[in-house]
């Protein structure tokens, strides 16, 4: 019996640090593998569709274009609000988090602009644009559960 692969429906785990323009910014190392359903959209496409046919113990790099990590900025996401909304923020600056209260309820945005009387709030994914590089050890493979086939 061979050792199973990744495929549609496989049960994995894995192992990786996640690099941004030379800079690591996230790693399961410290927190455990992460654990995924292969094909059920819980990754960035592009790791997905890297990691299918390894085995456990392989290590891959993947490098995963915007189109299929957290796709391109969308124009539609930026928000323009009064200045006096963060009258309690203190001083803001570009590329400082804030977390505000909206219709939909709470949520975080990246300050894309600060001028005299507004505020431009970026609420696309902090990954949005950029290339993806996945330095990536699969732990464990389970193959997908097999389909019961009835008389």
């Amino acid at each position: 019996m061979t050792n199973p692969v990744v495929a549609a429906g496989s049960k994995v785990r894995i192992h990786y640090v996640l690099t941004v323009d030379g800079e690591t910014v996230d790693s399961s190392r410290a927190r455990g593998p992460l654990e995924f359903v292969q094909g059920a959209g819980m990754l960035v496409r592009g790791v997905e569709n890297g990691l299918l046919g390894a085995a456990a113990g392989e290590k891959r790099k993947l490098t995963v274009a915007p189109d299929d990590g957290y796709g391109a900025p969308d124009p539609e996401l930026f928000l323009v609000a009064p200045r006096e909304a963060f009258a309690g923020l203190g001083e803001l600056k570009v590329g400082s988090s804030v977390r505000a209260s909206g219709p939909d309820g709470e949520f975080h945005a990246i300050v894309a602009a600060v001028a005299e009387t507004a505020v431009t709030l970026d609420l696309n994914h902090p990954l949005a644009g950029k290339t993806l590089e996945f330095d990536v050890e699969v732990v464990s493979v389970e193959p997908p559960p097999s389909k019961l086939i009835l008389p």
